[in-house]
């Protein structure tokens, strides 16, 4: 039997994204963003939400650009750290000790120890409740040599990502394969 707990942000896993952006002043930043997936194949695209009042928020619309950095479990407290402070009196590259990495494609940075990066143009903005939700399209994606397949695709084991537990607030590695996408169901037969 199912108990109805009510209306709540509550969806398994949720992914944890690093927005990287330039403020106004032209210094890099990173966010800890749990609001947020791919929302679009053609043309590629992820959306993020962040509150208007965030540091980060104001830097995408001047900027017009964002990235999404992947972090491994091995940078999970920086991960967090950079979700707790913001950006506004805090240097989070800094008192990390991330790499800020300015990309070749869009007006942003990332952290350069982020195995996998989405570098991303604003293409839409839209007004939900306290959150924006920024839709970007992926203009490139870089990854680390060490985590990519033979087939040149990232490999999510070497990648090492976690993800959020928005009821508990906790972060929580990838576990072991469960079964090939667009194959296992065809095992059931009609």
């Amino acid at each position: 039997m199912k108990h109805s707990i009510g209306a709540k942000t509550l969806l398994f896993p949720t992914p944890v994204l690093l927005i990287g952006t330039y403020d106004e002043a032209g210094r890099p930043n990173l966010m800890n963003a749990a609001w947020g997936g791919i929302c679009s194949s053609e043309p590629p695209c992820v959306a993020v939400s962040v509150r208007r009042a965030r540091h980060t928020y104001d830097a995408i619309v001047r900027r017009g650009a964002f990235t999404i950095g992947v972090a491994s479990e091995s940078h999970v407290a920086e991960a967090d750290y950079v979700g707790i402070v913001s950006g506004r009196n805090t240097d989070k590259f800094a008192f990390t000790g991330l790499t800020p990495a300015r990309s070749d494609v869009v007006d942003a940075p990332y952290a350069e120890e982020f195995p996998v990066v989405l570098e991303c143009r604003l293409l839409k903005t839209v007004e939900i409740g306290v959150h924006v939700q920024f839709i970007g399209q992926i203009v490139d994606v870089k990854a680390d040599s060490a985590v990519l397949s033979e087939d040149g695709l990232p490999d999510i084991l070497k990648i090492k990502p976690f993800v959020y537990d928005p009821s508990h607030r906790g972060y929580y590695g990838i576990g072991a394969f469960a079964g090939q996408a667009f194959a296992i169901g065809k095992s059931i037969s009609s």
